[in-house]
Protein backbone atom coordinates (compact mmCIF):
# COMPACT_ATOMS: atom_id res chain seq x y z
CA UNK A 1 0.00 0.00 0.00
CA UNK A 2 2.80 2.65 0.67
CA UNK A 3 4.50 1.40 -3.07
CA UNK A 4 1.20 3.08 -4.36
CA UNK A 5 1.02 5.76 -2.57
CA UNK A 6 4.50 6.55 -3.19
CA UNK A 7 4.31 5.91 -6.74
CA UNK A 8 1.22 7.82 -7.21
CA UNK A 9 2.48 11.24 -6.04
CA UNK A 10 6.09 10.20 -7.75
CA UNK A 11 4.14 9.63 -10.87
CA UNK A 12 2.34 12.84 -10.63
CA UNK A 13 5.77 14.72 -10.11
CA UNK A 14 7.16 13.14 -12.63
CA UNK A 15 4.98 14.47 -15.16
CA UNK A 16 6.18 17.80 -14.31
CA UNK A 17 9.82 16.79 -14.78
CA UNK A 18 9.27 15.51 -17.94
CA UNK A 19 7.42 18.40 -19.37
CA UNK A 20 10.07 20.98 -18.14
CA UNK A 21 12.48 18.69 -19.81
CA UNK A 22 10.26 19.32 -23.05
CA UNK A 23 10.00 22.38 -22.76
CA UNK A 24 13.21 23.42 -22.38
CA UNK A 25 14.80 21.12 -25.37
CA UNK A 26 11.70 22.16 -27.64
CA UNK A 27 11.68 25.87 -26.27
CA UNK A 28 8.43 25.77 -25.83
CA UNK A 29 6.34 28.05 -23.14
CA UNK A 30 3.86 25.78 -22.31
CA UNK A 31 2.52 22.11 -22.86
CA UNK A 32 -0.98 20.94 -23.85
CA UNK A 33 -1.78 17.91 -22.80
CA UNK A 34 -5.13 17.42 -24.86
CA UNK A 35 -7.48 17.03 -22.04
CA UNK A 36 -7.82 14.99 -19.08
CA UNK A 37 -7.55 11.48 -21.05
CA UNK A 38 -3.62 11.77 -21.93
CA UNK A 39 -2.68 13.45 -18.56
CA UNK A 40 -3.82 10.08 -16.94
CA UNK A 41 -2.49 8.12 -19.67
CA UNK A 42 1.06 9.42 -18.59
CA UNK A 43 0.47 9.54 -14.94
CA UNK A 44 -0.40 5.88 -15.45
CA UNK A 45 2.98 5.32 -17.10
CA UNK A 46 4.33 7.13 -14.69
CA UNK A 47 2.83 5.06 -12.21
CA UNK A 48 3.26 1.87 -13.15
CA UNK A 49 7.42 2.89 -13.87
CA UNK A 50 7.82 3.94 -10.56
CA UNK A 51 6.06 1.15 -8.60
CA UNK A 52 8.10 -1.15 -10.65
CA UNK A 53 10.79 0.50 -9.52
CA UNK A 54 10.09 0.05 -5.55
CA UNK A 55 9.28 -3.32 -5.90
CA UNK A 56 12.48 -4.25 -7.20
CA UNK A 57 14.52 -1.92 -4.60
CA UNK A 58 12.22 -3.76 -2.30
CA UNK A 59 13.45 -6.93 -3.29
CA UNK A 60 16.66 -5.96 -3.02
CA UNK A 61 16.58 -4.35 -0.01
CA UNK A 62 15.16 -7.73 1.55
CA UNK A 63 17.63 -10.31 -0.01
CA UNK A 64 20.35 -8.20 1.17
CA UNK A 65 19.40 -7.84 4.60
CA UNK A 66 18.63 -12.00 4.32
CA UNK A 67 22.54 -12.44 2.81
CA UNK A 68 23.69 -10.41 5.36
CA UNK A 69 21.90 -12.41 8.13
CA UNK A 70 23.53 -15.75 6.42
CA UNK A 71 27.00 -14.59 6.17
CA UNK A 72 28.81 -17.01 7.89
CA UNK A 73 32.13 -15.28 7.78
Amino acid sequence: MFRAAVAGVLGFILIFIESMIVMKLKGYATIEFGGITPFINVWAMNFFFVFAILTQLTNWYANKEKLEEDNSY
